[in-house]
Order: structure tokens, then C-alpha cells, then sequence
């Protein structure tokens, strides 16, 4: 048996504040969904981690989390307290820099072993830009709004 400090765990949250998290809403979690992205999705890949993406259709009706992220950690990066270690670093990261009215996609990160010793800061560059390339990527994708033609305008009639 350890011995533990009672305010050792609470230490820097205020009670009654909600804490910052990852919201189930905006998770990525039925594997169905981890399996589409990858076998109809596109890849985006960067220094630390392997981006799959996939847009989604969703009916006009329906109020659904826009943007989904899953995270896909294998046992050949390391042990348990590793793989971890790399999912709270990315959750971090995709919290912090995920776009709020981006488009409606599933996301999946497959982080490479550099991500444990990679510098937050690169770390967050990198998701920063991948999403950037998903907003750009899926963007020129969706649909025209109303009113407007897909057909590029011409000079001369």
C-alpha cells in the first residue's frame, strides 16, 4: 500500500469549476466508425503522427457534434503507461487547437513513437496544421450555400 497526500491530487482545480476536457460529444469511439474513416477516408502525414479523415453527411435536421477525433494508439509504441501517455498528449493538443466551426468530419490520429519526446509546442503545431489541411481539403468539397453556382463566372456571354 502507498501513502498518499489528500491535497496532493487536487492540487490548482478550484472546486466547483468544470474542468477542461475532451467532451464525449467529440469523440471519435464506435470502432464502425474508426474502420470508415480508414477504408474511405483520405491521409494527411506529418513528422510525429499519420492523420486519417473522412467528411461526413449528416441530415440538416440533426444537431450532431461536427467534428469527431479518435485516437489509435498500437501495442508496438510502447507499454500501456506509454501509449497513454501519447493519447493525453494529443487529446491535449486537438483540445486546444480543434476548429469550432470546422467541417463536419471524422478524424483518427495514429501518433509515431516520437511523440513522447516531441516538444508540446511542435506537437501542437503539427495537429494545428492538419487540421488546417482537413478544413482546406474538405472545404473545397462541400457543397455550394444556397444561391450560389458551383459553375466558376466568366467574363464574356
Amino acid at each position: 500500500m502507498t501513502a498518499s497526500v489528500p491535497e496532493a491530487s487536487n492540487q490548482g482545480v478550484e472546486p466547483g469549476k468544470p474542468k477542461a476536457g475532451f467532451p464525449r460529444s467529440l469523440r471519435l469511439l464506435r470502432h464502425a466508425d474508426f474502420d470508415r474513416v480508414y477504408k474511405q477516408g483520405r491521409r494527411h502525414f506529418s513528422a510525429s503522427m499519420t492523420v486519417f479523415y473522412l467528411e461526413r453527411k449528416l441530415p440538416e435536421s440533426a444537431w450532431v457534434s461536427r467534428f469527431r477525433v479518435g485516437f489509435t494508439v498500437g501495442r508496438a509504441l510502447g507499454g500501456a503507461v506509454q501509449r497513454n501517455r501519447m493519447k493525453r498528449r494529443l487529446r491535449e493538443a486537438v483540445r486546444l487547437t480543434r476548429p469550432v466551426p470546422g467541417p463536419c468530419a471524422d478524424v483518427v490520429i495514429n501518433p509515431k513513437k516520437v511523440v513522447l519526446t516531441t516538444d508540446f509546442d511542435v506537437l501542437l503545431n503539427e495537429v494545428q496544421q492538419a487540421f488546417v489541411v482537413i478544413n482546406r481539403k474538405l472545404g473545397a468539397a462541400a457543397p455550394p450555400n444556397k444561391g450560389e453556382s458551383r459553375t466558376p463566372k466568366t467574363g464574356s456571354r
